[in-house]
Formats: C-alpha cells, sequence, structure tokens
C-alpha cells in the first residue's frame, strides 16, 4: 500500500504543479510506474477543470468561461502536455529522418509548425466546447482528461521508447503495465465516462480510438517509437477527438 500511495503522489507531482514533493520524499523509482495512475490524475485536472469552467460560467458569457477554465487547466498542469503537442508539430512538420524529428523535439525554440499548430489546436477546442450543450459540458470535460490519458497509456505500453534513457528529458524509462495495472488503468479511463454520460455519448470514444491507432503506426514509422512529446501530444489531440465527437453527436442526434 506504501508503493502504491508513493506511486499515485509521483503521478500527480509529474503531471500537474500540486507540491506533494514538498509534503513528502517521494523516491524516486517510483516515477517509472506512473502510468499506471496517469487516468487517475485525469480525475484531478479533468475535474478541477471542469468545476472552473462552471464557476466562470455563473459570470462570464460561455467562451469566455471555456477560456478561463482553460488557463486554470494551464496553471494547474503547467503547460506539460501543451509543450509535447507544440514538440510534436515542430518535430513531425520540420523533420525527415528520426535524427532529425528527436533533435528539432529536444530544441527549445519554438518553431513555425508548433506556433500554427498551437494555434490552429486552441481555435478548435475553444469553438468545440463552446458548441457542446451547456447542460452537459461539465461531465464531458470530467471524462475527457482521464480517457484521453488512457488512450496514451495504451499507447505507451505497446510502444518502445525512442530515445536512451540518458536522452530524455525526464531521465525516467515508464515501466509497462502489467495485466492487472493495464485493467485497473482501463477501469479509471472508462468509469466517468460510463456513469456521466448517456450511452449514445460512448460513440465519441471511437474517433478518439482511431486516432490514438494512427498515432500509434505513425510514430512507429518514422521513430521507432514514443517520447514524451508524443504522449503529451497524443493526449490532446484524442481530447480535442473527444469533444468534436460529442459536439457532432449532440448537434446531429440529440
Amino acid at each position: 500500500m506504501k508503493k502504491i500511495l508513493f506511486q499515485l503522489a509521483a503521478a500527480i507531482s509529474f503531471f500537474s504543479r500540486i507540491p506533494l514533493w514538498r509534503i513528502m520524499d517521494i523516491p524516486v523509482e517510483h516515477y517509472s510506474r506512473i502510468i499506471f495512475f496517469w487516468p487517475l490524475t485525469g480525475w484531478i485536472t479533468g475535474g478541477i477543470t471542469a468545476a472552473a469552467w462552471f464557476c466562470f460560467s455563473i459570470f462570464f458569457p460561455p467562451m469566455l468561461a471555456i477560456i478561463l477554465a482553460l488557463v486554470v487547466r494551464l496553471l494547474l498542469a503547467g503547460g506539460f502536455h501543451e509543450d509535447g503537442l507544440g514538440d510534436f508539430f515542430d518535430g513531425f512538420g520540420g523533420g525527415r529522418t528520426k535524427e532529425d524529428i528527436l533533435r528539432i523535439m529536444k530544441d527549445s525554440q519554438v518553431g513555425s509548425y508548433a506556433l500554427i499548430g498551437m494555434i490552429a489546436y486552441y481555435l478548435l477546442l475553444v469553438n468545440t466546447l463552446v458548441s457542446i450543450p451547456k447542460q452537459i459540458v461539465f461531465a464531458v470535460i470530467l471524462v475527457a482528461d482521464p480517457f484521453s490519458k488512457l488512450l496514451t497509456a495504451l499507447m505507451m505500453n505497446f510502444l518502445p521508447y525512442a530515445r536512451t534513457q540518458t536522452e530524455s528529458k525526464s531521465k525516467t524509462l515508464y515501466d509497462k503495465l502489467t495485466f492487472s495495472r493495464l485493467l485497473a488503468s482501463c477501469l479509471f479511463g472508462l468509469i466517468l465516462l460510463i456513469i456521466l454520460l448517456k450511452p449514445l455519448f460512448w460513440f465519441a470514444c471511437l474517433f478518439p480510438i482511431v486516432l490514438v491507432l494512427f498515432l500509434f503506426f505513425y510514430v512507429r514509422k518514422r521513430i521507432g517509437g514514443y517520447t514524451g512529446d508524443i504522449c503529451g501530444a497524443t493526449a490532446l489531440l484524442c481530447e480535442l477527438g473527444f469533444y468534436l465527437s460529442i459536439c457532432l453527436i449532440s448537434r446531429n442526434f440529440i
């Protein structure tokens, strides 16, 4: 139980700016097993984002409430996944060989692909969330975060790491999930979907699943595996794909 608590604390500290490391000494070895808890940390980031949206929506127009809620998430997670998405756009947009892609993704400078890609991403994200019926926005935000992180964790579990440990930004290689941990991680990622959304909206999972499968084969072909930047990008793109699907279903089938 103590090991599990350390791993959960390591996951929360790694994937958010909640400073648990200030109040407890987390052994370094537990950071290699945090992928199991990634969907569960989505309950925290998704829950706080949804709560922020609810509070802001009382006082502000829909678009402003969405933007402010996303700002809260950026502050909570420190732009961790957004940094990966920008690097992903730069690396795969500007690199031709594996070496080029890995080098560009590790470069701290922001290129034109990252800038254009992030603008397009946030325009799509904000306008999609505004287009979702207000009565389900809270539940959709709460569901999308852990579900997208589950898909990313599954991709990581079946792909090798594309760099060496010394080349990793975090200097950590993550352990693969055992079968029991894989099932538990799926539970963390799916239970809120089953509880909070009507069965019709479960079909919104199909597009993110297709998207993660595409990314799986695409990055395996281009660089032979995943990196931390690819994981962050996959989580955000799958989340956006889920929102787009919810918007499509609510506008055409409700």
